[in-house]
This record gives structure tokens, sequence and C-alpha cells, in this order.
């Protein structure tokens, strides 16, 4: 079993050693961007595997100064310890619910941005009034439930809100945001948007009334820049299509530190 670390073949522990160096470098980008401040925040990638999925994810309280690839920890989807010597992120359980019931999703981003929080503390939805909006996130982003940190509620908080919708970023309830990816660096990027056009919505707010997009012109924005922007647009699969509750995630696919070229 692939949650057994002495049963990896050295194909597999290759693969996990690169996905350790892949989410450590992503941790770069939170304070890079100025997403998290001190040790807030958390990176995670799936590791596809056909006996077993699992994630790679940050040590709890650890400055992003010593998250090196050895310092990194390997979870099953039920959040468990597999690989590591320091406790998993206390995020760990949400973002392996999260995993285990999105099965086209193989990367999960918190942060705790200024702006996102902002509108969060709110319980306030930030609203679809610019087409970098409508590209990202095909609609407004929406509001999660409150949920307490520990165990996966905030995971089920995270698929009731945005399974079998477009957009890739939640704003969990008095906490922060959470955004998805086809990998890592793909959730890394939602993440930097979603902060981005929180600030410029907030800051439009102060200059007068927000002028909403048309729904019709939100889904051709969407459309196209999901699925015709860039290079292979046409072979992405929709990120948020959702399991049925319980079941587990498909193990078909091998994990890849690649993003469709969609970078503006």
């Amino acid at each position: 079993m692939s949650t057994d670390p002495t049963t990896w073949d050295r194909t597999f522990r290759a693969e996990v050693a690169r996905t350790r160096e892949v989410v450590a470098r992503l941790h770069a980008e939170l304070p890079r961007w100025e997403l998290v401040v001190w040790t807030a925040g958390n990176v995670s990638q799936r590791i596809r595997h056909a006996s077993g999925d699992l994630l790679v994810i940050k040590p709890s309280g650890v400055t992003y100064d010593e998250l090196t690839p050895e310092a990194m920890v390997v979870c099953d989807l039920e959040g468990t310890l597999v690989e590591g010597d320091r406790q998993p992120s206390s995020d760990t359980a949400a973002h392996a619910y999260t995993y285990a019931h999105m099965p086209e999703v193989g990367g999960v981003v918190h942060t705790h941005s200024t702006y996102a929080t902002a509108w969060a503390a709110r319980a306030e939805p930030v609203p679809c009034v610019l087409t970098m909006m409508a590209d990202e996130f095909g609609g407004p982003i929406p509001i999660g439930p409150f949920a307490l940190i520990g165990d996966d509620s905030i995971g089920q908080g995270i698929v009731a809100t945005l399974g079998g919708g477009r957009s890739r970023a939640v704003l969990m309830q008095n906490h922060g945001p959470f955004t998805i990816g086809r990998d890592a660096k793909d959730a890394v990027k939602a993440a930097v948007m979603v902060e981005e056009v929180a600030r410029t919505v907030h800051v439009s707010r102060q200059l007068g009334e927000l002028v909403p997009i048309p729904q019709a012109d939100v889904d051709a924005l969407y459309e196209r820049y999901q699925y015709v922007y860039g290079q292979g647009g046409a072979s992405r699969a929709p990120l948020t299509a959702v399991a049925a509750p319980g079941s587990t995630s498909s193990t078909t696919s091998s994990s890849t530190d690649t993003t469709p070229e969609d970078a503006r």
C-alpha cells in the first residue's frame, strides 16, 4: 500500500521527493505575494497512487524560512501522518477531506490574505464586477460556513460551497480564503488572484456603486479563459466535478508540477 513507506518502489519514492520539493518551493510564494504573516497559511499537493492517494503539506507552526523539502510531511487522505518527523499543519484534515471528495483537485492553498479575509470577516461574497473574476472564478467568490479548525469541518464547508460550481476560491466565514487547483501551483495562482480581486473590488466600492457584469458575459469570459485561452485549453477537464459523498478520489492519473499556460 502507498500509505506504508516501506512498500514504496523507487519510482513512487522519487515522486514523493519531487512533490516535497514542489510544495516547499511554492510555500515561498505566499510571503512573496504578501498573502500570509508569520507561520500562517499552507500549500498542499496530491500524489496519486492506485492503492490510495497521499498529500504533501507543511508541518505545523514552522516558519517559512525553515520550509525545506525535507521538512514537508506526507499524509494520507484521512489526514494521518505517513512520512515525516513533524506534526502536520493544523489544516491538514481540511485539505485531506477536499482531496477525498473532489477527485479533480490536485492542489489546495489556505492563506489569511488581508482583503480576502476582510470579506470573510463580513461573511460577504465578493461580487463579480471584474473581467478577471469572470475569467478565473466564473462568478462571485462565495462565502463558506463558519467552522472550527482541527477536524474536517472546514473541508466539508469547502466541498459543500465549491462542489459543482465554478469558483476555485471560497472565503470561509471569519477565517479566510481556501483555493483549489489542478495542482498546487494552480491553487497558489488562485490564492494570488482572489486577494487581487478582493482588494480591487473593495477599493472600487469606496469610490461608488459597483457595476455588475451580465451573466451571459460572465459565462462567455469564463469559457474562453478556461477552455480556449493559452495552451491546451480544450483538453482541460472541469476542476470542480465532485464525487458522491463518501466516495474516494480517482487514482488513474499522475501528479504533475505543470499548470495550464494561463498566466497573464
